[in-house]
């Protein structure tokens, strides 16, 4: 049964709180960024000494005056209309930065029909956070670059609350509609959504480049997690990359234990399309990395095609089928599924379609399913350890479908190997486990496996779900 939804409350905050907050925000430093240093904020940038304060009276009016490097601070309130970012430009070095409170009462951007309750286009070098976007089951999007909008670039959403955009399954949490390229996405919580994030258009004409999505809790929605759609040959952009890049995807929560469409609308958590045929962006790849992948009852958990590289995560589906790697809107092409653990009731990992003259790997997984292995000749699976579904309980800890006694770290003694040669390759963190800690046993599947307990996460790493320690 559906969890009733959540009803904003009314600010409590009165004009003297308001402005004791703004001299505090003033005074704090940027919030260190978990990303590796290419995609985190420019350092040694200057904050003004007096943060921009808005109501739910004058805000748009001053969200359309912000100049680079000023911020912008929503005080506690219901904000009735969308929130447009329409040709709002910071700059590297002095981004522009809107932010609701950090704790206490949330600034809550309320969605009304016909509008998306923040809108982008032309808009670059800024950030959001700690902002709670309330769909209300209204016809409308959270935050949208519009396909008018031409392109925005270096985005970054992060603490933010997102929920209740599920009038159908074609409403989103996030979505790009235009090239988008150096998006950070991180630490939000998108939940009871149509789909979480659906990123590029269904032509590949709005392609999403050079990315980070990290440390989301992204559940309950009808359809995808997330979505990343296919591309085709990039037009060309002032500022659009040229040069090889990556996306990347870790430490994030993908579950559809709830709400989850069923019959011809069934989608999977996650699914990432093709990069270019041709020009820039052919060798870009996805790094896609200590994610936990949680129950879909009529779909897999992952599918994808492409240049991707899948390491360290977590697959749990009880009642389904693990990953599928197959032709989509274009084939297969270097495959690197490396160190996961997978615990399934379907196929554990299914690989069919690949191109012959590009790498693929399979190998130091721990699959516990049915039919763990289902992979073309032409890919050697012998590094890999395989077990029936009911072995689980016997090596792991707790292969428990509910988020909260979930636990797929090994038992003692259990998923030991003697060497360790599926971890080659110059992929990023491939020598740390899920935990994001260093691998310090050779272990089949995404844990290090030195320790009789689980360590838990190392600090800073995935969403603080208080209902899932293990997430």
């Amino acid at each position: 049964m559906a969890c009733p939804r959540h009803r904003p409350r009314a600010p409590r905050a009165r004009w003297r709180t308001h402005l004791l907050l703004a001299l505090a925000l003033a005074l704090s430093e940027a919030a260190p960024a978990s990303n590796d240093a290419a995609h985190g904020p420019p350092t040694g940038m200057s904050v003004p000494a007096h943060p921009v304060v808005a109501t739910p009276d004058n805000y748009r009016d001053k969200v359309r005056r912000l100049q680079p490097g000023e911020r912008l601070h929503l005080t506690a309130g219901l904000y009735p209309r969308s929130l447009r970012l329409h040709d709002l430009q910071g700059t590297p070095e002095a981004p522009i930065v809107i932010s609701g409170p950090e704790s206490g009462e949330p600034a809550v951007l309320l969605g009304r029909d016909g509008e998306n309750t923040i809108s982008l286009a032309r808009t670059a070098h800024v950030t959001l956070r700690h902002l709670t976007l309330d769909g209300r089951g209204r016809n409308a999007a959270g935050v949208v670059l519009e396909r008018d909008g031409r392109y925005a670039h270096h985005i970054t959403l992060e603490h933010l609350t997102i929920q209740n955009y599920d009038a159908s399954q074609g409403h989103t949490g996030i979505t790009t509609r235009a090239p988008a390229w150096g998006w950070i996405i991180r630490d939000n919580d998108i939940h009871d959504i149509g789909t979480g994030l659906y990123l590029g258009q269904p032509d590949g004409s709005a392609p999403f480049i050079a990315g980070l999505i990290e440390n989301n809790a992204i559940r309950r929605t009808l359809g995808y997690n997330l979505q990343i759609k296919h591309q085709e040959i990039r037009a060309p952009a002032p500022g659009i990359p040229t040069e090889p890049g990556q996306t990347v995807i870790r430490h994030n929560l993908f579950s559809k234990a709830e709400r989850a469409s069923n019959g011809a609308s069934a989608r999977p958590n996650l699914l990432v399309g093709h990069w270019p045929p041709e020009g820039p962006g052919r060798h870009d790849r996805y790094l896609i990395y200590g994610n936990l992948f949680h129950e879909n009852p009529h779909e897999r958990l992952f599918q994808g095609e492409g240049n991707v590289a899948l390491y360290n995560n977590l697959f749990f589906n009880s009642r389904g089928p693990g990953i599928l790697i197959m032709p989509h809107n274009d084939v297969p092409k270097a495959i690197h599924i490396l160190q996961n653990t997978l615990v399934t009731a379907g196929t554990g990992i299914r690989i069919t379609g690949v191109h012959p003259d590009h790498p693929q790997q399979v190998s130091g997984n721990a699959l516990f399913s049915p039919e763990p292995l289902q992979v073309v000749d032409a890919i050697p699976t012998g590094e890999n350890f395989t077990a029936p579904l009911e072995a689980a309980e016997h090596h792991l800890h707790a292969p428990d479908p509910h988020l909260d006694h979930l636990d797929l770290y090994p038992r003692p003694n259990r998923l030991g190997r003697d060497n360790n040669s599926s971890a080659t390759g110059p992929l990023p963190h491939l020598d740390r486990d899920y935990n994001h800690r260093p691998r310090k046993r050779s272990t089949w599947g995404a844990f290090d496996g030195a320790s009789t307990r689980n360590p838990g996460r190392a600090p800073g790493i995935g969403h603080p779900m208080l209902q899932c320690p293990n997430c």
